[in-house]
């Protein structure tokens, strides 16, 4: 299969505003697509976001697109406009013109696997306990990080917490409560996929709580977390941002693409006209969650192959395991994954 990393990585294609559905701009005169007036800008993803609801895998799969890469064979699916090209919203208020090309990814990913074990052999012979939380905007690439991160682990030791809806029953414990139940014993790592943090994303923009459990949540959470970190354990929260309009294509990728349609939810779909209510529900998050002990730490991921690298070398840079060959594990790239502080725009403007 074709690598578009270096071949098309300085074209700039982008959805452009249409009242007949999804189109493509491709321009050769610059490396990214220029800055609309605010307006514009607005109208451009109104109308992305009317098209996307309005029409069909099949209407959408007739205007021309496809996706490249349908199976685990190849690493991410690319969406490919009418005119064959990959479309590159990727390129959206992103630090580099280039994607991560398949060959260095591949080679950083299989060092940086390595250490993952020798990680997971130092928290077994410890007792320590690990506890990674992944948030952030719905198709963000949560999951596939998750997935590297386990890739080579033994699975014993490290799982995946991915809760669905709460029960009549859980409802009314304490809210914590579930979440406490799939903490790690001695000598195990816990990925929380989506988290407690749900209360202050999703349930805080679509209602599922009241403004009472909202403020309650915000005031406890850090203080539930000191406890967490008290019982020899170490926490990493990890936000995987991603802009507008790439969120929108990995949307229709989702949608065309019959073995990643299950991925797209009702939820995904309300939340594309709720950008601004989840951006301010965010800002919240990180303003009263973000501590000394545990901050967030944001990951720019509209380069999913960048994003998951630098994820990585985060978690390993934090953990003090045995024998880390410091030539593999290099802090991360300070444009990639910062806190909220020092990537004040957290790769989603506008």
């Amino acid at each position: 299969m074709a690598d578009h990393d270096g071949v098309h990585g300085a074209r700039s294609a982008v959805p452009c505003d249409t009242t007949k559905g999804l189109t493509v701009h491709d321009s050769n005169d610059s490396p990214s697509p220029p800055v609309a007036p605010a307006r514009q800008q607005s109208t451009d993803i109104d109308s992305l976001i009317e098209a996307f609801r309005s029409m069909s895998a099949e209407e959408i799969a007739a205007r021309g697109f496809t996706v490249e890469g349908t199976f685990d064979q190849v690493d991410d699916p690319i969406l490919l406009g009418p005119d064959g090209l990959p479309v590159n919203t990727w390129k959206e208020s992103y630090p580099y013109d280039e994607r991560m090309s398949r060959s260095e990814y591949e080679a950083l990913k299989r060092d940086l696997q390595v250490e993952l074990l020798k990680a997971q052999d130092w928290i077994r012979s410890t007792g320590h306990k690990l506890v990674l939380v992944f948030e952030g905007r719905d198709a963000a690439g949560k999951g596939g990080t998750i997935k590297r991160f386990l890739e080579h682990l033994d699975p014993r030791g490290a799982e995946v917490v991915a809760l669905g809806v709460p029960s009549e029953r859980e409802k009314g414990e304490w809210f914590f409560q579930r979440y406490v139940r799939h903490l790690p014993t001695r000598g195990e790592m816990r990925f929380f996929d989506r988290s407690w943090y749900n209360r202050a994303g999703v349930e805080r923009v679509m209602g599922y709580c009241t403004p009472d459990e909202y403020d309650e949540f915000l005031r406890s959470v850090p203080q539930f977390e000191e406890m967490v970190m008290n019982a020899d354990t170490t926490l990493i929260k990890l936000w995987f941002s991603v802009s507008r309009r790439e969120q929108i294509a990995r949307f229709t990728i989702r949608r065309i693409d019959p073995v990643r349609q299950w991925k797209l939810s009702p939820t995904d779909i309300a939340s594309l006209d709720r950008w601004d209510e989840y951006t301010q529900a965010k800002l919240m998050m990180f303003e009263r969650t973000s501590t000394e002990r545990a901050p967030w730490n944001i990951v720019r991921s509209n380069d999913k192959k960048r994003g998951r690298i630098n994820a990585i070398r985060h978690v390993l840079d934090v953990l003090p395991y045995d024998n880390k060959n410091l030539d593999v594990v290099v802090p991360p790239d300070p444009l990639i994954v910062g806190t909220p502080d020092t990537l004040p725009d957290h790769g989603e403007a506008w």
